[in-house]
């Protein structure tokens, strides 16, 4: 009992230092839209960094890497942490660094707004922050059902999972209202460092306890020895490859991450921040999956709903210790899901409710309304979250899948004048059909020439259905761009911006 007071006590105390962190934003935070969700593009290198980095912190990096890497072996270090972590410094130069631009020069707070105004169309920016929200939904939930796990795994079963999501749910709502994107920032700092911190501070305790890298390495050879080896039935190429390309896209266009292209102070805070991204991503996505693999071989049981990293600490680290690393990966979920959150509400008030439904809203009304905003999506996807639909790769990977589909469609409207309204609508509408079509039907086979032909699959001959989709959508757009002419409210000198 006493134990169980213990990590309670060091899990609810992070949670409330951050919330005071929050405080202290608030007060300097002015209640326009442009403070609220970008805190006035005025953010620098490090906080930039740090919090991109934080905002990526989500269950999917933190428990479900782990997870795989104890079910299925190290592999997804090259999926995370090599592959993704150069493209998407490569897609944040590309996309980014060109939306940053445009940014200071038009003004944007989201995506959907920006190329609302390039194709002079209010349909295409509604349809932009719905596609978006739609898959933001899952992604938000699977932070609670991060969370629910996490603290079932590091309490042996006695909080049980509805009330582990219903803390960080609780949590996130009052901390997004109050803080906005400035006190998200400062937050995502220090939880980023702390994060890296504790994770090695557990990597050498976990190895000091079972004999150092060689004896941690001796246990996975005795038991899992396939685990040593490159590739496996599971890590095929075609899979580490179209997972890796379907994440760093989707990341992108994710809301979170995609308004932070908006919020540098300057170009250079920008380009020091993608340079120095995959060193930072290894620094963390190299220990806690090592820490998932090491965790096979030394015979750890995983209760079910429970994840492996809980466990493991709670087997080789003091309960002090275990409940703290616990508590910032909570935090650090938190840090994903209050700027999915902030995001959101952005994508919601200004493309959605703003166009549609209150043309004149005012800056302050926004503010407050985002807040609300805030609190009916984080309630709704709580409650989706108690239903556990899938593991949380399963459901990271579907969120990552519908993003994806946006990138290359935007980032042709980018870099082509050529394209035309009706070329990126039918671009993003028809990807997300094909997709939309291989998540939502299920799979059936088709008998041709006495062979079973798989329709409707999440995957064929190993490469997700995904990839086809982000394809088939970069056609369409170039395509019907052809075949077609600008209307007159368009207005491609929007995204002609000064050489960097």
């Amino acid at each position: 009992m006493a134990e169980l007071s213990l990590q309670l006590g060091i899990v609810v105390g992070y949670l409330l230092l951050a919330l005071g962190i929050g405080l202290i934003a608030y007060r300097v935070t002015e209640n326009v839209a442009e403070d609220y969700y970008l805190a006035n593009r005025s953010i620098g290198t490090l906080v930039l960094l740090f919090t991109t980095f934080a905002t990526l912190l989500s269950a999917f990096t933190f428990f479900g890497g782990p997870n795989l890497a104890y079910a299925q072996g190290p592999e997804w270090i090259l999926v995370m942490g090599v592959m993704d972590g150069v493209l998407f410094a490569i897609l944040w130069y590309l996309i980014g660094y060109k939306q940053w631009l445009i940014g200071q020069q038009e003004g944007y707070v989201t995506l959907s707004e920006m190329l609302g105004d390039r194709f002079g169309s209010t349909r295409l920016r509604g349809l932009v922050a719905g596609i978006s929200l739609f898959w933001l939904f899952p992604y938000v939930m699977l932070q609670q059902m991060g969370a629910g796990e996490a603290l079932t795994g590091l309490t042996g079963g006695a909080i049980p999972y509805w009330a582990g999501a219903a803390l960080i749910t609780a949590f996130m709502i009052l901390y997004v209202v109050i803080a906005g994107m400035r006190g998200v920032a400062w937050t995502d700092t220090i939880q980023g460092l702390f994060m890296l911190s504790v994770v090695w501070i557990a990597v050498a305790w976990v190895l000091s306890a079972v004999g150092g890298p060689s004896g941690a390495t001796a246990a996975l050879q005795s038991s899992n020895p396939e685990f040593l080896a490159l590739g496996s039935d599971f890590y095929t190429p075609a899979y580490i490859i179209s997972t890796a390309v379907v994440i760093a896209f989707g990341v992108t266009m994710f809301p979170q991450i995609n308004q932070r292209f908006f919020v540098a102070g300057s170009d250079r805070v920008l380009k020091r921040s993608f340079v120095l991204w995959p060193v930072l991503v290894l620094l963390l996505f190299v220990p806690t999956f090592l820490l998932g693999t090491w965790a096979a071989g030394l015979g750890i049981e995983v209760p079910e709903g429970a994840n492996v990293l809980p466990v493991l600490l709670s087997e080789y680290t003091p309960a002090w210790f275990a409940a703290l690393v616990i508590a910032g990966a909570l935090a650090a979920m938190m840090s994903s899901s209050d700027s999915m959150l902030l995001s959101g509400s952005s994508y919601f008030i200004r493309d959605l409710y703003r166009p549609f439904v209150d043309p004149t809203l005012s800056e302050s009304r926004e503010a407050w309304l985002a807040r609300g905003g805030v609190a009916a999506f984080a309630t709704g996807t709580f409650i989706a979250s108690l239903s556990r639909p899938g593991t949380l790769i399963e459901v990271g990977n579907t969120a990552f899948g519908g993003f994806a589909q946006l990138t290359l469609p935007v980032m042709v409207a980018l870099y082509w004048q050529g394209t035309t309204r009706d070329g990126i609508l039918a671009g993003i509408v028809g990807s997300q059909i094909l997709y939309l079509s291989h998540v939502f039907i299920p799979e059936i086979a088709v008998d041709l020439a006495g062979t079973a032909v798989p329709l409707f699959a999440r995957t064929y001959g190993g490469w997700d259905v995904a990839l086809a989709g982000m394809a088939l959508g970069a056609l369409l757009t170039v395509g019907v761009s052809l075949l077609t002419t600008s209307a007159a409210d368009e207005d491609d000198s929007r995204f002609v911006v000064g050489a960097d």
